[in-house]
């Protein structure tokens, strides 16, 4: 089993930074690579971002290409991810999640999430 928690969240005004961090506890070796996604109410989880737990392959959504960026400190079994230029339209829970075989973009393949983190751009 694997825990993840995330932190991070807040309130921030468009154009501003934030850095979300997603601690792994328990069996770590069960994880091949970790993801991001995002929710907001009536709406479908959304891929955000994705990194390999063994190289330094990561994937990004388009909405967040150049603004966001993830990465991890293995030795720290943690992940981050580094959200800049920030919108009111990423306004959103966001979730950490962790696998070990799939596609990353989609959130069936994950095995463990997170409770998640609420992000909230004002305009």
């Amino acid at each position: 089993q694997v825990q993840l928690e995330e932190s991070g969240g807040g309130l921030v005004q468009a154009g501003g930074s934030l850095r979300l961090s997603c601690i792994a506890s328990g069996s770590n070796s069960d994880i091949n690579f970790t993801g991001w996604f995002r929710q907001v109410p009536g709406k479908d989880r959304e891929f955000v971002a994705g990194i390999s737990t063994i190289s330094t392959t990561t994937s990004y959504a388009d909405s967040v290409k150049g603004r966001f960026a993830i990465s991890r400190e293995n030795a720290q079994n943690v992940v981050f991810l580094q959200m800049s230029s920030l919108k009111p339209d990423d306004t959103a829970v966001y979730y950490c999640a962790a696998g070990r075989i799939g596609d990353w973009r989609f959130q069936e393949d994950y095995s463990y999430w997170g409770q998640g983190t609420q992000v909230t751009v004002s305009s």
